[in-house]
């Protein structure tokens, strides 16, 4: 899965099989490098960062690899002491078989207003869109939950589990945080899926149909935020790797 998001919440996921960050060259690799140094400097760690960033070549045939997908699109939402917040996201995973005992598995990049709801409540809902819906992807993945209250406009409904809901999505599941592991960039957490319910039987809202479906100002705002974005990620997978390699 990969996500377009911002530092302070702003989230929409990459346009698969159009854009792809391929990072390559001197000058990427030392940018990755001084991100990373900064990081780890606000960490109190003074280590030396490894090279760790795959040729050109390499990173273009796995570009290829994931452009064969298409994931659905997730509207994540979550609440905390009076704090609501959501987001867009395709790093969202069905974790289980058993009907008796569901579970998801989700990965939110720390730098987020969401992450902080969910690291707080241990809970949070997925949604699933109609293929009209791109509405909520523009409202919920352009916009800052720490400056605006994404919800303010939208009826106050909420799941069995207190969870933000959006009554209009095609489907929804109500979770709870059974594990987290961190990844550098993001956490990943694994949830019991508690409720749920579905609206209809169409095929959900995909990354590119998103991608194909948006107007031209859109897409080149997609392109930008995932270039952008793809640096701040690669900086914390870095620090990450490092600490771990030489603690």
């Amino acid at each position: 899965m990969r996500r377009i998001h911002a530092p302070d919440d702003r989230e929409i996921p990459p346009p698969e099989g159009r854009f792809s960050v391929t990072l390559s060259g001197h000058a990427a690799k030392l940018n990755f490098e001084k991100r990373a140094k900064q990081l780890m400097e606000k960490r109190g760690q003074e280590r030396s960062v490894p090279a760790a960033i795959l040729d050109s070549r390499t990173q273009e045939a796995i570009q290829r690899v994931y452009d064969l997908t298409d994931p659905p699109l997730w509207l994540v939402t979550a609440s905390h002491e009076g704090q609501r917040g959501g987001f867009v996201a395709t790093f969202v995973v069905r974790a289980s078989i058993v009907a008796a005992l569901p579970r998801m598995l989700i990965g939110v990049a720390k730098q987020h207003h969401t992450w902080r709801l969910i690291e707080g409540s241990g809970r949070f809902a997925l949604h699933l869109l109609y293929t009209d819906q791109l509405d909520l992807v523009w409202h919920f993945g352009l916009q800052s939950g720490n400056e605006h209250d994404k919800f303010g406009h939208l009826p106050a409904s909420r799941t069995p589990g207190g969870n933000p809901l959006i009554a209009q999505a095609l489907a929804w599941l109500d979770c709870r945080v059974e594990e987290r592991m961190d990844g550098g960039d993001r956490t990943v957490y694994l949830a019991a899926v508690e409720h749920g319910a579905a609206n209809g039987s169409a095929r959900p809202l995909t990354a590119s149909q998103l991608y194909a479906n948006a107007p031209a100002d859109r897409r080149q705002l997609l392109d930008a935020l995932y270039g952008r974005d793809a640096e701040i990620d690669g900086a914390a997978i870095l620090a990450w790797r490092t600490a771990r390699t030489t603690a």
